[in-house]
């Protein structure tokens, strides 16, 4: 790498061209602020004494590989707004000095041949090398046509037009070999790299460490392309990039989160990276994936595959009939199972390891999942890891099974609620403050509907009014315990509804919310069919709605359906992984513990061999599938903790314990009714018939 200073004008000079890449971002620089601050730049340059400079900055450039005798060809790595709006500057001087036959009287001063000659052309190159700076897209298209002195084209890029009529504005009242004395002392650090020695991305990395100026998704691209020939990096980009660009366009903060899930879900990543720090992990997993596809190609064709997952789901791109509807409905409430549905969406789309009525099923069990968890009022923090971690666990063969398991055997602060968690707080509970409120009242209204209802004009109503002072109707309506029917019902269930006429409605009496214009009476929206048909509206008919509505939502939201046997069989897996984990040596006990451990784990591995043991941090527990018994290591005993009722023990020795009396066991980490402490070889005996009991007991 070689870096120099030198004059911004002999950088530019000569026959040579300067290539944005295709994948760089577009420019960006405004009049009011970056092109102001130049132009003050320029003239205090000119203004300065002596032969002292301003510095402008650096431009870093490489070479593209397909330069000609005569004339080179760089692709610029770092410089883009700089290089390109002083060349704006350059043309607007040139139309300038040409449009008012202005001529200076030195033999330096500025020609607008001159300048065209020296800055903006390759006169004596044709076609693609005549111009000095090539930049993409709209840019290119919009600065080709001012350096031709031709019309600018319909969709011409916004910044190079209106910074070139910015520039052309002020050089009415000043002395164009003034600006042009300006220029020539503007001062840039020269950083011309070598392909052979130097690795453009970390040099990049290092010009822009910050991140402000680049989002993430502009150091991904910069990071897969820079390093490539340009005629490659062109191919690739318009093929795969330009793609990806598209599917996230107008919601570039959707990228970053897809870049976070996708190497998250390669990865089975345990945690959840920072919005600041999603580049730097696609860095390090990159690679891999590259070695993974077999090529950079079939890299991006996964990562393009994978985006389409996620823009359909997250901003509704490419994606209709009932798996809009239903990825609608989950994206209004909660974003968090993006990741899961991306990797649901490829084992449909990609790998055929779904059918579509499964696929639909299985997004129809996450929109369950969240609402019913959602009116439950259960936590949601560390819902992305659990969607995560659902995701990691689909197999080829039987996803929507795997789907079905995990979610059966969450823990329960994650749990699935119930049908008789869900209607009690359906039936019981304040829904009005929760966010997920009007899509409850959404749902119920379209639940089962091939004519849905348009709700996004809607707002939600209480039928009986919020105004803690009651009109007259409605206290005698309600009677003398209105103030006590009005707290309880307010925000229940059965009192909220939807209406486009929230305004009109107000505090009114019943009977006028009912008749008024665009009334209950009137309306068309099926959640106050009821409402109109009531007489009166008091705590009998909101309770008599609440229940209504509350049976819909049990229909609406099902619940969770699974093979309880294949829950087991999980369960048994993982403890079978979770043993082969486990060394019984690290476990600490004395030299009397461990020695009735040795005899009394014999007689409990004797009776199948397809009991478990595991290694819990303090103890010993074994299941066979099911636990059925804890050992508990002492100073000079073990205490055997076992899952069988007190009752049922079967304890002719009389040794047993009612575990049930006890607060804990020190150590414990499973539940056990029945307890014993052994400390001979003739105790073991006398407790193995009762643990054969407890084995027996598990498995009924």
């Amino acid at each position: 790498m070689k870096a120099v200073d030198s004059p911004f004008t002999k950088i530019i000079n000569g026959t040579t061209q300067f290539v944005i890449p295709v994948f760089q971002r577009d420019y960006t620089w405004d009049a009011d602020t970056q092109c102001a601050q130049l132009w003050n730049d320029v003239l205090r340059a000119a203004r300065t004494t002596g032969d002292r400079g301003h510095f402008l900055g650096s431009i870093v450039y490489i070479a593209t590989g397909d330069s000609l005798a005569g004339f080179t060809r760089w692709m610029l790595i770092d410089g883009q707004q700089r290089l390109t709006t002083v060349t704006l500057l350059l043309a607007a001087l040139r139309d300038r000095i040409h449009e008012s036959k202005w001529v200076g009287g030195g033999e330096n001063d500025p020609t607008p041949n001159r300048i065209e000659a020296y800055f903006l052309k390759n006169v004596q190159e044709e076609g693609d090398r005549e111009q000095k700076l090539v930049l993409r897209r709209q840019d290119q298209s919009t600065l080709r046509a001012i350096i031709d002195r031709k019309e600018h084209p319909k969709d011409a890029s916004d910044h190079i037009r209106d910074n070139y009529n910015y520039f052309r504005q002020r050089l009415l009242t000043v002395d164009p070999a003034e600006v042009y004395r300006g220029i020539g002392r503007l001062v840039i650090v020269d950083v011309a790299l070598d392909r052979q020695t130097d690795d453009p991305q970390l040099i990049f990395e290092s010009l822009n460490s910050t991140g402000v100026d680049l989002s993430q998704a502009d150091l991904i691209r910069n990071f897969i392309l820079m390093r490539l020939p340009e005629k490659e990096q062109t191919e690739l980009y318009e093929t795969y990039w330009a793609k990806i660009e598209a599917l996230f366009r107008g919601s570039e903060w959707t990228f970053d989160a897809f870049a976070r899930d996708y190497v998250a879900l390669k990865t089975q990543a345990s945690k959840q990276e920072k919005a600041s720090e999603i580049y730097y992990a696609f860095r390090e997993f990159f690679p891999s994936l590259r070695e993974d596809r077999g090529s950079l190609r079939q890299a991006l064709e996964d990562i393009l595959r994978h985006g389409r997952h996620y823009a359909s789901f997250s901003i509704g791109r490419e994606v209709e009939g009932e798996r809009a509807l239903v990825m609608g409905e989950i994206r209004r409430h909660v974003d968090a199972p993006a990741i899961l549905v991306m990797q649901l969406l490829e084992l449909r789309d990609h790998r055929s390891a779904l059918s579509e009525e499964e696929l639909l099923e299985a997004l129809w069990l996450i929109e369950s999942y969240t609402v019913r968890r959602a009116i439950c009022g259960y936590q949601t923090r560390g819902y992305w890891q659990i969607f995560a971690n659902l995701a990691y666990g689909l197999g080829q063969k039987h996803p929507l099974e795997d789907l079905k398991v995990a979610l059966a055997r969450q823990h329960e602060n994650y749990r699935f609620p119930s049908d008789e968690e869900f209607e009690r707080q359906l039936q019981e509970g304040d829904l009005y403050g929760l966010r997920v409120c009007r899509h409850l009242l959404e749902g119920l209204e379209n639940y089962d509907s091939k004519e849905p209802t348009d709700t996004s004009s809607y707002s939600i109503e209480h039928i009986m009014p919020q105004n803690e002072r009651l009109r007259k109707g409605w206290r005698e309506m309600l009677g003398p315990d209105w103030k006590a029917f009005q707290k309880t019902w307010l925000h229940r269930l059965g009192n909220l509804t939807l209406t486009g006429y929230n305004s009109k409605y107000s505090d009114r009496e019943f009977d006028d919310k009912k008749t008024i214009e665009g009334g209950f009476s009137d309306s068309s929206v099926r959640l106050n069919k009821y409402v109109r048909e009531q007489p009166v509206w008091t705590p009998k008919e909101m309770n008599r709605r609440t229940n209504d509505l509350a049976k819909r939502s049990l229909k609406a939201w099902p619940a969770l359906l699974v093979d309880q046997s294949l829950v087991a069989a999980a369960d048994h897996l993982e403890k079978q992984k979770l043993a082969a984990k486990h060394d019984i040596s690290r476990l600490e006990m004395s030299a009397d513990a461990k020695a009735l451990f040795e005899v009394l784990r014999k007689r409990i591995m004797s009776l199948d061999g397809n009991i478990l043991e595991l290694v819990e941090p303090n103890s010993i527990s074994y299941h066979g599938p099911a636990f059925f018994l804890e050992v508990l290591p002492r100073a000079h005993r073990l205490t055997l903790l076992l899952a069988l009722d007190f009752s049922e023990a079967d304890d002719p020795s009389d040794i047993v314990m009612d575990a049930s009396k006890k607060k804990f066991f020190m150590h414990a980490k499973h539940d056990g009714g029945v307890a014993m402490n052994v400390r001979t070889s003739e105790e073991i005996e006398k407790a193995v018939p009762i643990i054969k009991q407890a084995f027996a007991v598990s498995n009924e």
